[in-house]
Formats: structure tokens, C-alpha cells, sequence
């Protein structure tokens, strides 16, 4: 008889999931979690039915008509029907609502970005303008414009369908890309009016409602300080776009059911969010909520990868025995499952400290972690995601390769979240730039709170020790400081994950279970210390022409 082999089932993703359930278990008050856990066993059974749905269908991707029948610029996008079920989606379950609801209070966080990493992989990027306009919402509430708030958040935060605004981030530009200060759109004055001229190259969510940008008033002068960020509506008052127009869709690696565009600005009608400069610390706020979606969706990605890679391990046969009976295999997937618990700890952690934050209780200390941890928390499972769907793609052998099995559609998608929201380098330099204000004391007085008595204590702060004394060793050393930043940034999330880790593992087994402590014992195993052992002048020397 001929051989066929099983497919991977991925079961309801809540269900299943013992890491998010016991991270809920800790973290959440009981009246909070299980007011939240039947909307995420919907969640989790919608997930395994999109796993499902996406492997027997044909690829759906969004397309750009610019012209009409009879000649006339339209500029329409169809998305797919993912993207058209996504507000309906969106404001059943508070995507974006959660996070900003008062129900919760410090909690609200927790709850949102539970429901967002259940989510995020069936929703084919759908998050991604979610994002946004949480960060949008943000930005806003923060601005103090009355005006602005009153219009818009209500729309960002709706719970119906019909109400629901989505809204853009608009920064990257040729000249200027994670160098804002090479923004090059300018804001003129039109009367009581302004109005935008220019090229934004990367529009994730132009099919949204709005969008926060950064202009230069004109007149103004050279740098990010004399940039402004402004705020768009898509279109105007008769549906017609508002001084936009649509170039192209980008023609991605990945992400591909999301509509991405080049757009030119051509007297978009246009309103200042704050003061006619310091654009840049106006949309920091933006920044900070969408990194910290990057970081959940990472981890979802990471989970999903590992799931059916387990799976696949008890199904397919070779050699004589089960993949999860042979021992090689196993110490790899193992590997995938500690690194990613440990990531998960931080990742949830970041969501935590922004909850306690917003609302007010958080402490100096925590104010001041939220400020590190967010950039080291995105830094590291943006590229751990893409490490781990390689990994994930290889456990299935030339099975991972074929493109309608989904796996390589989860290693493309990987590769835009060190990408987005600020690359690796970006982040890392980020890093130096907080520690030059808040210094390591903040992280280590944490991690001795986070430490309990058990065999990896040491090995914790150990490592903490390492990087401290090298970043004081460099202070004053720039080149080999910045040379260094990615080490350090990697040293500094593997150790306080590490901690993390540590007290998640001692209260689950006060409960029974082992597996979070036999997760730190193989995350630790790997080593936590990602310090480089070279320098600038290697480097120099290594890529002299």
C-alpha cells in the first residue's frame, strides 16, 4: 500500500496553549480571567478552524485598481476576506478596545494582548493596522487635543463594525527611514488650513479611516526637532480620497494579504496633533504600543510554529520510530519550546508594565523597565520568531519546503517583524540611548525580585554581572559601545526573561507542574551572555576594500 503521510492538526490554540493558560493563571485576578476565558476559547477555536480553512484554499491577496472604465482615477483596493470579516472581528472581541477599557484596569493589557496573540496568525496581518490605531489612540489621548480626541478615539476604539476607524502610521519615506530626520513631506499653510505635499514609500494601513504622520511646516528647519506630526483623514466628506493617491502595493516577501502602498501626498487636507515641532516625541507613544504588538504577534508566531512541528513529531515515522521518540529531535524542539516560554514571560511582562503604567500604579522602577524592556523585548523575538519558523520548517524535512502545506508562508511573515517598528540596530542603539537616562539599577533590583533559591540563581545574575560591567567598561568607548549594542541588547533579554522564567517556574510547580522549571533548565542551558568578544577595528578591518 501506498504511503501517505498525516498532516499536522492544530487543536483549539487556547485549549491547548499551557503556557498562555498558566501565564493567565498567575498573572490575571481570578474575576478577570474567567470574565475573559470564553471569549478566548472562541478565539482559540477560530484559530485551529482558520488553520484549517487557509490549507485548502487558494491564496488571497489585496489588488489596486487605479483607473476606472472611463478613465477616471479611483485608486480602489480590494482586500481579502480575511481583511473584509476583520471589524467584525475586530469589535466583538476588543482588539483594540481591551486595551484602553477600564474593566480591567491594570490588567486591561493583559486582556487585550491575551485576545491579540490568539488572533494574530489567523487574522493575516489584520493586526497590523490594529496596531496602529491602538498606538493612534494613544498618541491622541496623550496629545491633549480636545478636538482630535473627541473625533477620533471613540471611532479607534469602537465596538461596532460600523463605527470602527482603522487608522495608519505614515513615517517611512526614501530619504528618511528609521532616520526620520530626513522626512522630507511638508505641511503648507492653506488659509485656516494645512495641507501635505510628498512621497510616504511604506503605508501599511492606507485602507484605514486615518493616519498620524510626520510633515516638516514649511519654513521650518533641518532635523527631526522641526518635524510636526499631523493627522489625516483618508478620505474627504464624499468618499473620495483625500489628496492621496495610491502609486502601488508593495510586492513583499512576505505579509502578502496585507495591503501595503506607496502613496503620494498632493494637498492632503490636513490638522497639526500638538505643537509645529517635536513631531517625533508626539508619536513615541505609537511606537511603544506597536512594538509591544509586534513583540505579542512574534510570540504567536513562535507558538504556532511549534505546535505543528510537535505534532508532526508524534505522526510522522522514520528510522523505525516516532520523530518524539528520537532523542535529537526531541532536544531540538525542546530547544524551540524553552526559548520561546522565556520570550513569552518578557513579551507578557512588557504588556503588563504598559497596562500598570497607563493606569497609573505602576512604580518608578516599572516606568523606568517599561522604557528597556520594550525595544529588548521586540528586538529579541522579532528574531527569534524568524529563527524558530526556520527551525519549525526544517522539523517537517522536504515537507516545510512545499508552499501549500502553510509552513513557508509562516517563515516569510517571520521575517517582518525584526523589521518592523524599528530593526534590530535601531532597537538595540534605542537601548543605549534609555541606559544612558536610567542606567542598569532599575533591571537589577527587578531581577533579585523576580529570583527565588533554586540552581539558577547564579547563573542569572551571573550573566546580569557580565553585562553590567560591560557596558561600564565601554561608557566611554562609543564606537565599540554602539559595535556592541545587539550583544548587549540579546544579554539583557535572555537574562531578565531568565528571571522572569524563574518565578513562573516556581509558582507553577508549588502547583504541580514541572515543565516551566525543565523550560528555564534548557533556556538556561543555552546560554543566557550574548556579549561580542571583538571590536570596532576587526570589524573595520573585515570589511576594508
Amino acid at each position: 500500500m501506498e504511503f501517505v503521510q498525516d498532516a499536522p492538526v492544530l487543536g483549539p490554540t487556547f485549549t491547548d496553549d499551557r503556557v498562555l493558560r498558566s501565564y493567565l493563571a498567575r498573572a490575571l485576578p481570578d474575576s478577570a480571567r474567567t470574565s475573559i476565558e470564553p471569549d478566548l476559547h472562541e478565539l482559540g477555536a477560530h484559530a485551529a478552524s482558520a488553520w484549517q480553512i487557509a490549507r485548502a484554499r487558494t491564496p488571497c491577496e489585496p489588488s489596486l485598481t487605479q483607473w476606472d472604465a472611463w478613465g477616471e482615477r479611483i485608486d480602489r483596493i480590494e482586500i481579502t476576506p480575511v481583511w473584509r470579516e476583520g471589524a467584525a472581528m475586530t469589535t466583538r472581541y476588543g482588539f483594540v478596545a481591551a486595551g484602553h477599557d477600564g474593566a480591567h484596569r491594570e490588567f486591561a493589557r493583559i486582556d487585550q494582548f491575551a485576545r491579540v496573540y490568539l488572533y494574530h496568525v489567523a487574522s493575516e496581518f489584520y493586526t497590523c493596522p490594529l496596531a496602529m490605531s491602538d498606538g493612534a489612540a494613544t498618541a491622541l489621548k496623550a496629545s491633549g487635543h480636545r478636538a482630535l480626541i473627541e473625533r477620533a478615539v471613540p471611532r479607534l476604539l469602537a465596538r461596532d463594525p460600523a463605527a470602527l476607524w482603522l487608522s495608519g502610521q505614515w513615517m517611512t519615506e526614501t530619504a528618511g527611514g528609521s532616520d526620520v530626520g530626513n522626512t522630507q513631506t511638508i505641511a503648507r499653510r492653506d488659509g485656516a488650513r494645512w495641507r501635505l505635499y510628498g512621497r510616504k514609500w511604506f503605508t501599511s494601513a492606507v485602507v484605514g479611516e486615518m493616519a498620524l504622520t510626520l510633515a516638516r511646516p514649511e519654513g521650518a528647519g533641518e532635523g527631526a526637532d522641526a518635524l510636526a506630526l499631523f493627522y489625516v483623514e483618508t478620505r474627504d466628506d464624499n468618499g473620495r480620497w483625500n489628496g492621496i493617491r495610491i502609486d502601488r502595493l508593495k510586492d513583499k516577501l512576505g505579509t502578502r494579504e496585507l495591503p501595503t502602498a506607496e502613496i503620494h501626498l498632493d494637498g492632503a487636507i490636513t490638522e497639526p496633533v500638538g505643537e509645529l515641532a517635536h513631531g517625533v516625541r508626539l508619536i513615541a507613544p505609537v511606537l511603544n504600543v506597536t512594538r509591544t504588538w509586534n513583540t505579542i504577534c512574534a510570540l504567536a508566531t513562535m507558538r504556532r510554529s511549534i505546535a505543528l512541528a510537535t505534532d508532526y513529531a508524534r505522526r510522522r515515522r522514520a528510522f523505525g520510530r516516532p520523530l518524539i521518540e528520537q532523542p535529537l529531535h526531541v532536544a531540538t524542539l525542546a530547544s524551540m519550546q524553552a526559548e520561546f516560554e522565556a520570550a513569552f514571560q518578557l513579551g507578557f511582562h512588557v504588556a503588563g508594565l504598559l497596562g500598570r503604567t497607563e493606569h497609573g500604579s505602576a512604580s518608578d522602577d516599572e516606568r523606568a523597565l517599561l522604557r528597556i524592556l520594550t525595544p529588548v523585548a521586540k528586538l529579541w523575538t522579532g528574531k527569534l520568531a524568524v529563527g524558530i519558523a526556520s527551525e519549525a520548517c526544517e522539523a517537517f524535512g522536504g515537507a516545510g519546503y512545499i508552499e501549500n502545506t502553510g509552513l513557508p508562508l509562516m517563515l516569510r511573515d517571520a521575517q517582518v517583524y525584526p523589521i518592523w517598528e524599528g530593526t534590530t540596530n535601531v532597537l538595540a542603539l534605542d537601548l543605549l540611548r534609555v541606559l544612558a537616562k536610567t542606567g542598569l539599577d532599575p533591571v537589577r533590583r527587578a531581577i533579585e525580585d523576580l529570583l527565588t533559591a533554586h540552581e539558577h540563581s547564579a547563573a542569572v545574575r551571573g550573566a546580569f554581572d557580565a553585562a553590567s560591567r560591560w557596558l561600564a567598561a565601554h561608557a566611554n568607548r562609543r564606537d565599540e559601545l554602539e559595535a556592541g549594542a545587539r550583544g548587549m541588547a540579546l544579554t539583557l533579554a535572555r537574562t531578565f526573561a531568565a528571571a522572569l522564567l524563574s518565578r513562573h517556574a516556581a509558582w507553577a510547580s508549588e502547583r504541580g507542574d514541572d515543565r516551566p522549571r525543565a523550560a528555564l533548565a534548557v533556556f538556561v542551558g543555552r546560554g543566557l551572555v550574548r556579549l561580542p568578544a571583538h571590536d570596532v577595528a576587526a570589524h573595520r578591518d573585515l570589511l576594508a576594500g
